[in-house]
């Protein structure tokens, strides 16, 4: 199964880009993934920019693509749990799963409804950016986990 992550904006920090680039280098040890960076809505109006970042990542999405929408009032799964749903996945010939993560307004309803899964990595505020490095390295570690090699460093 191959992987996608969406993300709306690009990484200013760099501490951030070179945990990123660390989390990339570890995973595709593993995984195919690819990542998609769509540009972030503009203007004062959440509601229009949340509504364009949607539509641009729902135009990246294929027939037959499972769309995971990071959503903070999602479920929460540990690393563990996470390994399983992916393998789960996979058995059932997932050609390819997406992963999504919106704006700092959050998601477009649109988005929300096409949602196969809605997972939290946290009930926190996390910035996007830290999430995206989270959900790297959470795929890392899940990848880990079902080649049954330890995965707590």
């Amino acid at each position: 199964m191959k992987l996608r992550v969406i993300a709306v904006d690009k990484i200013r920090e760099p501490y951030l880009a070179a945990a990123l680039a660390d989390f990339r280098t570890r995973l595709r040890r593993y995984e195919s993934v690819d990542e998609i960076e769509v540009a972030a809505g503009r203007g004062s109006d959440p509601l229009r920019a949340m509504r364009e970042e949607g539509e641009r990542i729902l135009k990246l999405l294929q027939p037959g693509d499972v769309l995971w929408l990071l959503e903070r009032d999602g479920t929460q799964l540990a690393s563990p749990e996470l390994a399983q749903r992916l393998q789960a996945l996979a058995a059932l010939g997932t050609p390819r799963l997406v992963l999504a993560l919106g704006g700092v307004y959050g998601a477009s309803e649109a988005l929300l409804a096409r949602a196969d899964f809605r997972w939290s990595l946290s009930r926190l505020t996390l910035l996007h950016e830290w999430a995206r490095a989270l959900v790297l390295e959470q795929l890392y570690r899940a990848a880990k986990i079902a080649r049954n090699e330890p995965y707590h460093h």
